[in-house]
């Protein structure tokens, strides 16, 4: 699944996701019911890390601008582009799923963004997860005070909550999933937006 399509997916589980738009030409974007300032992605399978090869333009902020987005990432990659509301929130996480062959899936938490291989501070279950679980989950990892409201930055916990228990019964109903990165996750005091996903099928 390439982003615009896992997103989909996620959402028809009541999973929070920005609202978004492919333009696979320029005048698709006259078409854009979006509001400004949009986030203008690269779309594609093969390219993991957008935002390292150029693939990623914010702040997006009129259909001029966006024009422009369109054909620099369409000039270099010649793909589609995936245009999203830009949102604000407090604090990126990261929710993903592995699949060992002796445990089966487990589903990992922990502080997410650009940094997430920088703090290493995650924490695994093996799915599926009951509610205590997802609440143990917040309290392992090493930065859990900066999801109780560390300088005022506050977010939503039972939105996050909800999140990692949606995850776990989309894993159980869909047992082919090889794979699952959501990272960033933006947390705010309203609820869990997951910005960008990947989600692989064996």
């Amino acid at each position: 699944m390439n982003e615009y399509e896992a997103k989909k997916f996620l959402a028809r589980y009541g999973i929070s996701v920005p609202r978004g738009f492919v333009a696979r030409e320029e005048a698709d974007i006259e078409r854009m019911d979006l509001r400004y300032p949009l986030v203008a992605k690269v779309l594609s399978e093969e390219i993991l890390h957008k935002s390292d090869v150029g693939g990623v333009i914010l702040n997006v902020g009129s259909p001029e601008e966006a024009r422009d987005a369109f054909n620099r990432i369409n000039g270099i990659f010649g793909t589609p582009v995936l245009f999203e509301e830009m949102l604000r929130g407090n604090v990126e996480v990261i929710v993903g799923v592995t699949k060992d062959p002796s445990f089966g899936h487990a589903i990992m938490f922990g502080l997410g963004g650009i940094y997430t291989e920088i703090y290493r501070d995650v924490t695994f279950r093996v799915i599926p997860i009951t509610r205590g679980d997802a609440e143990h989950m917040l309290q392992d990892i090493k930065g859990r005070k900066i999801l109780e409201g560390y300088r005022g930055k506050k977010v939503n916990r039972e939105a996050l909550i909800d999140l990692l228990l949606k995850v776990s019964a989309i894993v159980e109903e869909n047992p082919e999933i090889e794979g699952m990165d959501l990272n960033p996750v933006l947390l705010s005091e309203e609820d869990a937006v997951v910005l960008d996903a990947k989600i692989v099928f064996s």
